[in-house]
């Protein structure tokens, strides 16, 4: 039976493929990508299931029910990473799904496992989070295979020159039919778990995000003889922004952040012409993010009129909250009870997760793991020996669960 301490070691392990040591750095279709799903699937044949990587690079493992060909109940994670990392966001999910599908192989269970690990949760190469996932669950734009990494190569080239066929995309996807449910175990990225001095805590539902990029435009002048009343400073107009959408999310349930500002034209003795940030925003509701995107673009409007700034906006992504499902809370639930907990901790997940995906063609829920002081992407995320033995636990709990819940409806 695998432990906690070779689960541990086996993160430690997958920490190797990195392409940019000493800092941990593992992105889609890259060799490291090769070789992270190499070792997995190694581990995956140990514990018992049947291999194979999907023709969207997911690395997969089945192990057939008590009859051959019933509907999946999967376990995963994810196992690329932000640069800079930490062990154990997306990897701890999916070594702990093999040590349970390992743990699980004597019994007869009324549908097959498979775990997966899957291959572009981050986004990190091409910019498009969720690219493995969304594959599997059949959602797949022609448009993207034009993104491009850093370096210009495309989505298409990068899959060709990893051994996949591009043709052949559309076959990573899985029918309803073919699955139970999915159950994702991941550390909590966030301090609720370890404030209540918790080990384990269930999802009640994902964030659904937008992201977009604001554009604040005035009038680039020489910082020396212009006065004030005759300035449209693009940055103070974005700044003024930036305090606002701190400000408005503070006070309310939804999370605002802006991680980055360019300006032009840049130099010291020039007043800003432009200013473009980002903005990523999330609610545990799609009607409470609309809500403060339709609030604070209007709040933005208004003072950029003030200041004789054009303000445009372009939205970059979104994505729909995912709520998990009630019976596979339950599930996890029972998980965490049989560890001692009798009261579970409920959360709703501020990051996104590959279930959000999922959770397009099947049931899906998620076990959150503690992480000391809600580090993440960054390479001090840390997890303790305890609390990932009793995530195991609760994980083997869970799908036992979910077993006698299939196991009575058919009977």
């Amino acid at each position: 039976m695998t432990t906690a301490r070779e689960v541990l070691d086996r993160c430690a392990e997958l920490d190797r493929f990195t392409a940019t040591p000493p800092q941990l750095e593992r992105v889609y279709l890259s060799r490291e990508h090769a070789s992270a799903n190499a070792v997995a699937g190694r581990w995956m044949e140990q514990a018992g299931l049947r291999t194979w990587q999907d023709p969207a690079g997911n690395q997969c493992g089945r192990r057939e029910g008590a009859t051959p060909g019933l509907p999946a109940l999967l376990l995963g994670s994810h196992l690329d990473t932000v640069p800079d990392a930490g062990s154990y966001d997306g990897m701890l999910g999916v070594v702990m799904a093999i040590a349970v599908a390992g743990r699980l192989r004597d019994h007869d269970l009324p549908f097959a496992l498979e775990v997966i690990g899957f291959s572009d949760e981050e986004g990190t190469r091409f910019g498009k989070a969720l690219l493995g996932s969304q594959a599997f669950a059949g959602v797949w734009e022609e448009d993207w295979w034009d993104l491009r990494d850093r370096d210009g190569v495309t989505l298409h080239e990068a899959f060709l020159e990893f051994g996949l066929d591009p043709r052949r995309v559309g076959d990573a996807a899985r029918r309803p039919d073919e699955l139970v449910g999915y159950l994702e175990a991941h550390i909590e990225q966030g301090p609720y778990l370890e404030a209540s001095n918790r080990s384990l805590g269930y999802v009640t539902t994902i964030a659904g995000a937008r992201r977009f990029r604001l554009t604040f435009v005035g009038e680039a002048r020489h910082a020396g003889g212009t006065p004030y009343h005759r300035r449209r400073d693009a940055l103070v107009g974005a700044s003024e922004a930036i305090t606002l959408i701190e400000r408005r999310a503070r006070e309310s349930e939804c999370i605002a952040t802006v991680g980055r500002i360019e300006v032009q034209p840049g130099a010291i003795n020039v007043i800003p012409g432009r200013a473009d940030i980002s903005l990523d925003l999330r609610a545990a509701t799609d009607v409470e993010r609309d809500e403060m995107w339709s609030a604070l673009s209007a709040e933005i409007e208004r003072a950029c009129a003030i200041r004789g700034l054009r303000f445009e906006v372009r939205e970059t992504h979104r994505a729909p909250a995912m709520p998990c499902a009630t019976w596979l809370q339950e599930a996890v639930m029972a998980g965490i009870r049989s560890i001692g907990d009798d009261d579970p901790m409920g959360l709703w997940s501020r990051a996104g997760h590959d279930a959000m995906a999922v959770g397009r063609v099947t049931d899906v829920g998620m076990l959150f793991v503690r992480c000391h002081d809600g580090i993440s992407h960054h390479p001090e995320e840390d997890v303790r020996e305890l609390d990932v033995t009793a995530g195991l636990d609760a994980l083997e709990a869970a799908v036992l669960d979910v077993a006698a819940r299939i196991g009575g409806a058919r009977g």
